[in-house]
């Protein structure tokens, strides 16, 4: 630690949640923060800063990251013909509503979406942006630049979908692209938008959205774009029994074999779901160095399943969280999935499984494996980027939560974030967004949500 004046101090906590190789917890500990990177960490005196965050109470977190999510379908939530149906009549509810998208609504919907991220505490967001209806637009600039406005590290993926209902896949014909139109897209997105320095606040991913609505054909050729551009990959994967059912059918195998045979199981990848692997695929997974978003909620809500988490984690697979697209799980909140893995990992592996301190690591450290990011972000040490989240432990809900500052966390909540840091700047202070623009922008997504749900 050099004598200069950090730009942001974060003070006085009750505990320093670090997330590092020794996980240190640190009572009365602070983090100091420059050029937005962590450059030093401790206790006691605080250094000398620009800006200082008094963390009395509070516990202190590296920034949860989202690793799965469709932002663009906050446009359509608690909808009611879906609200009842499992993953594939979901879908097929509302896939006619989502082909009127275009740039105005993937960015409203990205900027609602976003925030209502960072207000629990997240401060990295992947997005899997596989609809692109024609004639809509560039949507994925469009997500890009409501990412950069509200202030938040964004992940957003090429995705796609080249299997309409005539070839026997389910989204309808005007939003599927031929296979060469998608990797040609996908190449000019990466080349306009990914930024591979360190620090790095937008990164793009290559995303067929899933086994049932791409060729096969494009999951090999996306698997070798992405080796060539040397970027990450990422899709649906043995989300439901459907989803088992349908690659029987179709492809004579299970998920994790189809997986294997396009060249997806590799170490550049992370998958969303991944509920239904049996032992010997969960060992597989692990071996290659494969992600996997889990989405409690979503999975609960459509009634998917509950992703053997414990298990994946055990093998080696890299486990982050995602709030999945808002039509499904219907909320936006990372510590609200953060808890229910806590929960689902009891429910299923044992009350001493699921633990907030393992939660705390899938929103964490298991999110920046699975983006490729370990030791850059999720975590908090000297160079790392400068994103956290401040949680208060006070009030009716933590009465009484005194010994363990973590498990009170998230068992004690519902709780969002009192301050939430990204890249050394508060885009949440106090609970409140610092973005003055909250208010106009859930305005414009109210008048666009009533147009695609055809209210008016």
């Amino acid at each position: 630690m050099t004598n200069a004046v950090a730009d942001l101090v974060i003070a006085n906590a009750r505990c320093v949640a670090t997330m590092d190789g020794a996980r240190r917890e640190i009572s009365g500990g602070w983090v100091a923060i420059t050029d937005g990177l962590i450059s030093a960490v401790g206790v006691g005196p605080a250094p000398e800063a620009t800006k200082t965050i008094d963390a009395t109470d509070c516990l202190v977190t590296p920034g949860l990251i989202n690793t799965h999510h469709h932002l663009y379908q906050n446009l359509t939530r608690a909808f009611p013909a879906m609200t009842d149906k499992p993953l594939f009549g979901w879908l097929q509810s509302l896939y006619p509503l989502w082909r009127a998208i275009d740039t105005e609504s993937v960015y409203v919907s990205a900027w609602v979406g976003l925030a209502e991220l960072a207000l629990s505490g997240c401060t990295t967001s992947s997005d899997h942006l596989y609809l692109h209806p024609h004639g809509a637009g560039d949507l994925l600039t469009a997500e890009i630049e409501a990412a950069r406005d509200l202030g938040i590290r964004f992940h957003p993926t090429r995705g796609s979908m080249s299997l309409s209902e005539k070839d026997g896949g389910l989204p309808p014909d005007d939003v599927v692209d031929d296979d060469d139109e998608i990797l040609a897209a996908s190449e000019a997105a990466v080349l306009r938008h990914h930024d591979r320095s360190h620090g790095a606040m937008t990164r793009v991913a290559l995303a067929p959205c899933s086994p049932f609505s791409v060729t096969e054909d494009l999951m090999v050729r996306s698997a070798e774009l992405a080796e060539r551009l040397d970027v990450r990959l990422h899709t649906h994967f043995a989300e439901n029994a459907e989803d088992d059912e349908f690659s029987l059918a179709t492809f004579g195998c299970r998920p994790m074999e189809y997986l294997e045979r396009t060249g997806w199981c590799t170490d550049r990848t992370w998958v969303a779901h991944c509920v239904m692997p049996n032992h010997d695929e969960i060992q597989r997974l692990g071996a290659a160095g494969v992600g996997a978003a889990h989405c409690p909620s979503s999975n609960m809500i459509l009634s998917s399943g509950i992703a053997p988490i414990v298990d994946l984690r055990a093998a080696g697979v890299k486990v982050g969280l995602g709030v999945d697209g808002s039509s499904s799980a219907d909320s936006g909140s990372l510590w609200l999935e953060a808890r229910q893995a806590m929960l689902l990992a009891k429910l299923r592996d044992g009350a001493d499984a699921g633990t907030a301190r393992m939660a705390l690591e899938v929103a964490t450290l298991g999110g920046a494996g699975c983006l490729g990011r370990e030791g850059e972000i999720g975590v908090l040490e000297v160079g790392a980027v400068g994103d956290v989240a401040v949680w208060s432990l006070v009030g009716p809900q933590f009465a009484g939560a005194l010994a363990d500052p973590i498990e009170a966390w998230l068992r004690c909540g519902p709780t969002g974030a009192r301050h939430t840091v990204v890249h050394g700047e508060p885009i949440v202070a106090d609970g409140m967004l610092v973005s003055g623009r909250l208010e106009e922008m859930l305005g414009a997504h109210a008048a666009l949500s009533r147009k695609i749900q055809k209210l008016d």
